[in-house]
């Protein structure tokens, strides 16, 4: 899909200055294993994840992938708002979900959702182990309130880890609904089994709409007072979904998270997820 793009690499702006990310990691591909027809997980690692911080649950890091065919893989510069290559172009930044970290292993699961022939999605395809791979973080994560016993997780196949993980997390004891929207029937993952668990498999069906079922599923779902929430997905579709969240239900924003992974429409002669 030549229109996706992850939030992480930004249009051409005002510049704005911004914090430095943590210093990129020079890794290498470890193994790949099929999860599902569309997602693939990517094992990295190497002696530079030595003392990398335990992410949080959902949390992030950003892979910087290598030229196609490429043995070693160059750091681009910070800019000050962003990163940038010696020759000004951007950097193949993608952001991810870490999934299992190992760092007696030195190794960091990272899952892929093929979404076609974009960048992220035929690195994924085609990484070798040894290839080589930088990666930086973690970025921020989701804090679970154990005290909580009613959870609603929303998101479409670029929120896929970060479900599962909150899955094997949260509270035994909580009721946790989830909808998912999926491009594609293939895309739909085993969850962990876990009691109180009820799961909705949202079929998309305009990939020029991204987001629009899930839309729509959460204005028809009951959502109580207690109810906690997380969301990511499409950028258009989780603003509509904040809209009505925190707008039109009067969701304190203390028990929601809503979080934009992805944007539609994004020209992607640079680097796509």
């Amino acid at each position: 899909m030549d229109s996706l793009r992850y939030m992480s690499d930004p249009d051409v702006g005002a510049f704005r200055a911004r914090r430095e990310p943590p210093a990129f990691r020079l890794l290498t591909v470890q193994r790949t294993e099929e999860l599902s027809p569309r997602l693939i997980r990517v094992t990295i690692g190497g002696p530079a994840l030595e003392g990398f911080e335990k992410p949080e649950l959902a949390a992030s890091v950003r892979l910087l992938l290598p030229a196609p065919g490429a043995e070693t893989i160059t750091l681009p510069t910070w800019n000050g708002n962003e990163f940038r290559n010696a020759d000004g172009s951007r950097p193949a930044l993608r952001t991810l979900t870490p999934r299992h970290h190992r760092p007696l292993d030195q190794e960091l699961d990272v899952d892929v959702v093929l979404h076609g022939d974009t960048a992220l999605a035929t690195w994924a395809a085609t990484a070798e182990p040894g290839s080589p791979v930088a990666m930086s973080g973690p970025g921020r994560g989701y804090e679970i309130d154990p005290r909580a016993t009613d959870f609603l997780l929303l998101g479409d196949e670029s929120a896929l880890p970060a479900i599962a993980q909150l899955l094997e997390h949260l509270p035994a004891a909580a009721r946790v609904n989830v909808l998912v929207e999926v491009a594609d029937p293939t895309g739909r993952l085993a969850f962990p089994d876990r009691p109180g668990l009820d799961v909705t498999w949202l079929d998309q069906p305009d990939p020029d709409q991204p987001g629009a079922v899930l839309v729509e599923a959460v204005h028809a779902a009951t959502i109580s007072a207690d109810t906690h929430i997380w969301v990511a997905g499409e950028a258009a579709a989780v603003q509509a979904i904040r809209r009505h969240l925190f707008g039109e239900r009067s969701i304190p924003r203390s028990r929601a998270v809503v979080r934009g992974y992805w944007k539609l429409g994004r020209n992607s002669a640079s680097p796509e997820p």
